[in-house]
């Protein structure tokens, strides 16, 4: 094997690179780019990234564990928990990403979308305001101005932390299908009390 001028080996540099981009999939928490991993690697080459990438899921695959990296229809990766554990260790979160109230105006402006502010808080309450700005600095949530209100609609990282789709129709169905298995299972639990 040959060294490059700093004497690091082809081998080494291609295991730094993968432990690099392991290490910001585990930091971030959520998909990172190609871009995004180039910058942390050090690679310029959005190519050898992406298969250093894949390379490592495949990697995650064969060690049969509780983690996964994926490769998102839009080419960014995620390391995430296997689905059929997170129900087993949910109750070992430390806290949930949000609480009642925020949650449940997310769910509506979800499944109402593209939809307006005002709208959110004729529904929701006064509250809903402080649930918004929660939601917008978390980056579930974007708004563009329309005249005295803003637009709201969730953001491709809302549909990636969640699993669902970015395609708005098809979001709506899965929220729908979420909800009803819900209600099915908690009937006499879908009422807005809390906030």
């Amino acid at each position: 094997m040959e060294a490059s001028k700093s004497g690091v080996t082809g081998g080494e540099e291609r295991r730094r690179g993968m432990v690099l981009i392991e290490a910001a999939l585990y930091v971030a928490g959520r998909p990172l780019d190609i871009k995004t991993l180039c910058s942390v690697t050090g690679i310029r080459s959005k190519r050898r990234v992406r298969r250093l990438a894949r390379e490592l899921a495949r990697e995650y695959a064969e060690r049969n564990t509780a983690l996964e990296i994926l490769e998102l229809e839009d080419g960014r990766f995620v390391l995430q928990l296997k689905g059929e554990y997170s129900q087993k260790v949910r109750r070992l979160a430390v806290r949930p990403l949000l609480t009642s109230g925020p949650l449940k105006t997310l769910s509506y402006i979800a499944y109402r979308q593209p939809v307006s502010q005002k709208e959110v808080v004729d529904v929701r309450g006064t509250q809903a305001y402080r649930h918004i700005r929660q939601l917008r600095e978390m980056g579930l949530v974007e708004g563009e101005r329309s005249g005295n209100t803003w637009i709201l609609r969730t953001t491709e990282y809302f549909a990636d932390y969640f699993g669902l789709s970015h395609n708005i129709a098809k979001m709506k169905r899965q929220l729908r299908s979420i909800f009803e298995n819900m209600t099915r299972r908690n009937p006499g639990k879908g009422g807005e009390g809390e906030s």
